[in-house]
């Protein structure tokens, strides 16, 4: 049973997978560089604001220690007499930062201080006054937030000698050192919002310009049809998409060659099976089954047209299989003997001079059923296209990593313009007187070189003739599957 809340999620995933690939990408990216952006700008306050308050520190530091170093009077060269004349003269000689006062104070007397803008606005701070009075006698650092000054920090040092005691109190306006780093974030926030937008704009232009050809792909897939496969996508570019791009036209080039080929099969398939039928209906239909001879006579013509449609059925089945993983099984071979026995084998084929080119010496590992089937279909094409005496020859060879295997004949040869039309399916040239075949032998020896990846081609034989010859690999490594 589905719950509410599935039933929500998958909404609003339906809802997502509604929007365009573009959209995705570029609000990616954009939240990918806000995130981004976002974190580098808290890093750099974070560091900055740490290092303004150990700066503080430091100054601080700088001044209890030029403080405790002021033991001479300048004007005597005596060490001094009473605190009040110490601080007098401290705070005289010193000259503070903007985000700086300082102030002296002695038992008794009025407090002395530097200028600063606040002045005496931040002496009269009740809070000022509170930590003033924690800190007398122990000295040490306090802050108190002020929405007049900001953040102030207080540091108190006591002072006393043998004739009166007082402090002197460093006060630092924190708000006056984090003013420069406040407008420099607030500079790096303005700028990173006009970079993101142009960053964003950016990605939106260049995503769709590389989706530009997933488009068209799209636009082509939904134009193509069983009965049109001619439409292409235009390739540019070096990129993945071209790539891809290049891909898809690959396999609709396959594609509409592969349905091609099967409308053409199907076509000539039907007018060959065709042709037998007619016959055997026709016979049948005109059969006087009084009349014994005639019956004998049909019987025979009928069982005969019956044999060619199952030749006809077993080669379709078997190009058919051509095409399953499992058609050849490969094994090592000996070459020079596996010759010698398809020879033998060929020899039964017909009345003619059977001969030996070449054989080679070696191991290839081979189907030796389907290439002794693909060798005997060659003798056998071959034994159709002599005469009795011509000359028929089976050889082979090794070279590297290839093993050749022919047929030659001195028969009537192959037209250069049907060298190309022989290997399809039901493809036939010059067919002599008597020859009963279906044009299916020399496809079938294809597919058997084929599932071995290798190749096979015809080229005039010298004096005269056809050379049919086979290049296999001799390895066991397929490329499987196959394309």
């Amino acid at each position: 049973m589905t719950t509410a809340g599935t039933t929500t999620d998958g909404r609003r995933a339906g809802r997502f997978s509604q929007v365009s690939v573009r959209t995705r990408i570029t609000v990616v990216i954009a939240l990918l560089t806000a995130v981004a952006m976002a974190g580098s700008g808290v890093l750099v306050w974070t560091l900055e604001s740490s290092r303004i308050d150990r700066e503080v520190h430091r100054q601080i530091d700088q001044e209890i220690a030029e403080f405790r170093e002021l033991e001479i009077d300048p004007v005597t060269g005596k060490p001094f007499d009473d605190v009040w004349s110490m601080l007098n003269v401290f705070l005289t000689r010193n000259v503070p930062d903007d985000d700086e006062m300082l102030v002296g104070y002695v038992v008794g007397q009025q407090s002395l201080r530097t200028a600063n803008r606040y002045g005496q606005e931040v002496l009269d701070e009740p809070a000022y006054q509170q930590l003033i009075n924690e800190l007398r006698g122990v000295g040490g650092t306090r802050t108190f937030p002020s929405e007049r000054f900001g953040e102030v920090w207080v540091t108190l040092v006591p002072v006393r000698n043998s004739l009166d005691e007082g402090s002197l109190v460093i006060v630092k306006f924190l708000d006056d050192e984090r003013d420069e780093l406040d407008r420099t974030v607030r500079t790096y926030a303005l700028v990173s919002l006009l970079s993101l937008g142009l960053i964003v704009f950016v990605a939106a232009f260049q995503s769709g310009r590389l989706l530009a050809p997933l488009r068209t792909l799209e636009e082509t897939a939904r134009e193509i049809s069983a009965t049109d496969l001619s439409r292409r996508i235009p390739e540019g570019g070096r990129d993945d998409i071209s790539d891809l791009t290049r891909t898809i036209n690959s396999m609709l080039d396959r594609l509409e060659s592969g349905f091609s080929a099967q409308r053409q099969f199907l076509d000539d398939a039907g007018h060959e099976l065709r042709t037998p039928l007619t016959i055997v209906r026709g016979h049948l239909e005109l059969l006087q089954s009084g009349d014994p001879g005639e019956v004998e006579e049909t019987r025979e013509l009928v069982l005969d047209e019956v044999d060619r449609m199952a030749r006809l059925v077993d080669d379709l089945i078997l190009l058919a299989k051509s095409r399953r993983p499992d058609f050849v099984v490969r094994e090592p071979v000996d070459v020079e003997q596996a010759t010698h026995t398809v020879l033998a084998k060929a020899r039964a084929l017909g009345d003619r001079d059977w001969r030996v080119d070449q054989v080679a010496s070696g191991i290839a590992h081979v189907d030796e059923q389907r290439i002794t089937q693909a060798v005997l279909q060659l003798a056998d094409n071959a034994v159709k296209h002599t005469d009795t005496g011509d000359v028929i020859a089976i050889g082979s060879a090794i070279d590297g990593d290839r093993l050749r295997v022919w047929v030659r004949d001195t028969g009537d040869g192959v037209p250069d313009a049907d060298k190309h039309l022989i290997f399809e399916r039901f493809g036939r040239s010059t067919v002599r007187k008597g020859d009963e075949g279906f044009g299916l032998g020399l496809s079938i020896v294809q597919a058997i070189v084929a599932a071995h990846d290798g190749d096979v081609r015809v080229r005039d034989a010298v004096p005269h003739g056809a050379l049919f010859e086979m290049t296999l690999p001799t390895h066991e490594e397929s490329s499987w599957p196959r394309s």
